[in-house]
């Protein structure tokens, strides 16, 4: 895909002085899609074509075309696909784009043996699907058409996504939602979408949450890739609806059962009780299964040798640990903690070194301190320290879901011996803890979320 045949190279034309177009990659019922070249050099980019007549003339169109430059104008993410420049003539709307030689998921899929996907590649593919989501939500973006032929990806080999090690590039916001679309309720009222992957609500033409919405297109395409087929596929959308709303879909049996309550959470026909996209990859163990060592050390250090250096723990099974522990005279850690509110975890695009600065920062207003991660640290003589001559610390572990998406645990340690007898004399200060990291914290949750 580097380079243009000879064919594209005759055939290729200028475009207002700063593309080549080469040859026709895609077309639509409204546009065609050309691999082009910028004139000053760099990568290769995608260019969709729209005629300005058909646009004008058909209804609901010309909104459309806006609403999917809008939205990706306002998204920067790793995993949606990005929007350059849009340029136009007297004719034609250009929409230079992020190329994606890979193709879409579905021709991917459909390229397999068995239409699916093993789990772990699985995975990887569905949590950079709920990161790009997640981050869309989060700037007031919904999508309402997540599909398989609307993710995209970058990788053109024949690995990729089959190995679980492509990149995936959410596409077309042709039909998403901003935020000044909501109504009075602060919902949305239009029915759109793809019905196989539409949730019961929309289908059932109700007033709904986008962000919900995609939650249950996002349950779908999970149940896709592991099963290769649709839980909901009929060609009559009525009975389709009938179906989700009474949740009848069956797994093949090696869909794993951790899996399998995933997409149960996501394909409850109840919006309000669905697992919403951001809260799916801290809030499940499904995600972590298998993000092994080597990989978590991989996607941190990037190549850095000083890196590893830095974030690398004795004998420790987890990527990094910190220890803070309460320097504070007059608290005393270890008796204060009942067991359901020692865990928090939340998710952070942060590097780890910032995220570590920002935890050291806030120990200092909040009275503890960020010590390295030293053996035999638990064993230190922290009496003076809490003022009652017992220990206490909270440890601190990252692990990367898909870059730059890092999962950071805080759990408080309490030393053999000095454990209570499970109340909560005072709760521990999560709520200040996570003021203090402010921005850093993207989604944070419990353990009893989990």
């Amino acid at each position: 895909m580097d380079a243009m045949d000879s064919k594209s190279k005759k055939q290729s034309k200028s475009l207002l002085g700063k593309y080549e177009l080469g040859r026709l990659l895609g077309r639509g019922t409204f546009a065609k899609v050309y691999l082009a070249r910028p004139v000053a050099g760099g990568e290769p980019v995608a260019v969709k074509v729209l005629d300005k007549a058909e646009v004008m003339a058909t209804e609901g169109m010309a909104p459309r075309v806006l609403r999917e430059v809008t939205a990706m104008r306002r998204l920067r993410h790793p995993n949606v696909l990005r929007l350059h420049e849009v340029l136009a003539t007297r004719a034609k709307i250009y929409l230079v784009m992020e190329l994606a030689p890979g193709g879409d998921l579905l021709s991917r899929l459909t390229s397999l043996p068995r239409r699916r996907l093993p789990e772990h590649a699985a995975r990887r593919v569905f949590a950079q699907l709920a990161a790009a989501l997640a981050y869309c939500h989060a700037r007031g973006v919904a999508h309402r058409d997540v599909k398989l032929q609307n993710v995209l990806l970058l990788d053109a080999g024949a690995g990729g996504a089959a190995a679980g090690g492509g990149v995936i590039k959410v596409s077309d916001f042709g039909l998403s939602a901003l935020p000044d679309t909501l109504r009075d309720d602060g919902r949305l009222h239009t029915a759109c979408g793809t019905p196989a992957y539409a949730a019961p609500e929309v289908l059932r033409r109700k007033s709904y949450d986008g962000a919900k919405a995609d939650a249950w297109s996002c349950g779908v395409i999970l149940f896709v890739l592991l099963a290769g087929r649709l839980p909901f596929d009929d060609a009559n959308v009525a009975d389709m609806c009938r179906k989700a709303q009474r949740r009848e879909y069956a797994f093949p049996e090696w869909v794993s059962p951790a899996a399998r309550r995933l997409i149960n959470r996501l394909l409850d026909p109840n919006p309000a009780t669905r697992l919403a996209v951001a809260e799916l990859v801290a809030a499940h163990p499904w995600f972590k299964r298998s993000l092994s060592v080597d990989s978590q050390l991989a996607g941190m250090l990037d190549g850095a040798p000083e890196r590893a250096l830095e974030f690398r723990g004795p004998a420790a099974p987890a990527v990094n640990a910190f220890d803070i522990i309460s320097m504070s005279p007059g608290l005393d850690l270890s008796g204060l903690f009942g067991k359901r509110d020692r865990e928090k975890r939340f998710m952070t695009t942060e590097s780890p070194e910032k995220t570590m600065e920002l935890i050291g920062r806030a120990g200092g207003k909040l009275g503890y301190v960020v010590v390295g991660n030293k053996k035999g640290i638990e064993c230190l003589p922290l009496g003076g320290l809490s003022g009652s001559g017992m220990a206490a610390m909270m440890t601190v572990e990252m692990s990367e879901v898909v870059p730059p998406l890092m999962l950071v645990e805080l759990r408080i340690e309490v030393a053999d011996g000095d454990e209570d007898d499970g109340e909560v004399k005072q709760p521990f200060g999560w709520e200040e803890l996570r003021q203090e990291l402010g921005d850093v914290v993207r989604a944070w949750h419990s353990c009893q979320d989990f």
